[in-house]
């Protein structure tokens, strides 16, 4: 993966929700041209970042044997912008199935505002044919805070 977008996973609900952040730092290499002079978050990125979240909530929640492969934008949102020092806080949340894609709703928010809102759709994969699944539950104790240097 060439970006990881969730930097802390707050809290989550196996099969339910999970909630996370995103710090934007001045020295992501994408704000380089996006844009010159008025540095943003690409609004692809911050989706990217909640359909990240949807993975870690799909592997945590089965011990690290499946993935979430994002297959659909369902609608999309955009309110604004989030800017170098913002902390964006993420949240998807399950709401079905449908077609055998895998359903879920997702924000993502600065200072309580909403920046992104979006419905997609994704299919549940068998992680080992991607990743190494012990490699993804380790970061996933980092993520967590669940390690020994909390």
């Amino acid at each position: 993966m060439r970006y990881f977008l969730v930097d802390r996973i707050t809290e989550w609900e196996a099969g339910r929700f999970m909630a996370g952040v995103k710090n934007v730092t001045m020295s992501e290499d994408f704000l380089e041209f996006h844009f010159p002079r008025f540095p943003v978050m690409p609004g692809a990125l911050l989706l990217e970042a909640l359909v990240q979240l949807g993975g870690w909530l799909e592997g945590a929640g089965s011990d690290f044997a499946r993935w979430l492969l994002l297959e659909r934008v369902r609608s999309v949102k955009y309110y604004g912008f989030a800017f170098p020092g913002d902390q964006v806080a993420l949240r998807v949340e399950a709401a079905g199935e449908e077609d055998g894609l895998r359903l879920f709703k997702g924000t993502a928010a600065v200072g309580g505002e909403r920046r992104v809102a979006v419905d997609f759709a994704g299919r549940v994969v068998e992680l080992s044919r991607y990743e190494d699944p012990e490699e993804r539950r380790s970061h996933f104790r980092i993520l967590v805070r669940d390690t020994p240097f909390s």
